[in-house]
């Protein structure tokens, strides 16, 4: 009897635990990459050879700062990934602006920066300007916001100083837009040692109008035809148009 228990036992075993020759088994099986929704896969081969590993920042503002999540909004998020922000080095990743990365696919990227690195409590306590300028601001008054908080590193015309490099080339803003120089303003670079809105004049942080002032400043250094040579889209002789 118990012979008999023991192999019905091993028979069992046999039949669970085995797959049919030529049928991979399920651990085995390759997700498509469209259903791919682990976070770290989709920061790391979308997001991070610009915004940088664990979002620390690179050629673009680290996505992980807790100051940048707490000032931009998920939707505002969520819609610069999907669509991109033209003119600039951001392109578009949602399948129907042209990407690769499917609607849920997004959404996972978003959920996890904001699981993985947001501080709820950061904007309460620290009380940042908004991050999208709540009235257009003034070139003019601009001049004298950049002398006062920017100059010091950026260099009296801009043009690079003793702490900073050139923040008027025309390279630079041809590929920034106004968002992402108030961006920048409010957040810094931490990583590159430029500091947030709070930083430059101590004990005087900049305030939502004087960030609004200081980025139409810039926006107007911007070359209006950054491509061409020339300041102004005039015909050249024995040139194409």
């Amino acid at each position: 009897m118990k012979c008999r228990v023991l192999l019905l036992a091993i028979l069992a075993l046999s039949t669970t635990a085995c797959t049919p020759p030529g049928r991979p088994s399920s651990a085995s099986q390759v997700v498509p990459p469209g259903k791919i929704t682990d976070f770290d896969i989709l920061y790391g081969k979308n997001c991070a050879g610009c915004h940088g590993e664990n979002g620390r920042g690179g050629a673009a503002i680290g996505l992980g700062d807790p100051l940048y999540l707490a000032i931009a909004e998920d939707s505002t998020i969520r819609r610069t990934a999907a669509e991109g922000v033209r003119g600039t080095s951001m392109p578009a990743f949602a399948q129907s602006s042209g990407g690769f990365l499917s609607n849920e696919q997004i959404d996972a990227i978003v959920a996890g920066m904001r699981t993985r690195w947001a501080r709820p409590d950061i904007a309460a306590s620290l009380n940042p300007p908004p991050y999208a300028a709540p009235v257009p601001g003034d070139a003019k008054r601009g001049a004298t916001v950049y002398a006062a908080f920017c100059s010091s590193c950026h260099g009296a015309d801009g043009r690079g100083g003793p702490k900073a490099s050139s923040i008027v080339d025309g390279s630079y803003l041809a590929l920034v837009s106004d968002q992402g120089l108030r961006t920048m303003v409010i957040v810094g670079r931490p990583e590159f040692g430029f500091p947030d809105w709070r930083g430059d004049v101590p004990n005087k942080p900049m305030s939502s109008e004087e960030v609004s002032d200081v980025v139409a400043w810039l926006v107007e250094q911007r070359p209006q035809f950054p491509s061409q040579p020339y300041a102004s889209a005039q015909r050249v002789a024995g040139g194409l148009q």
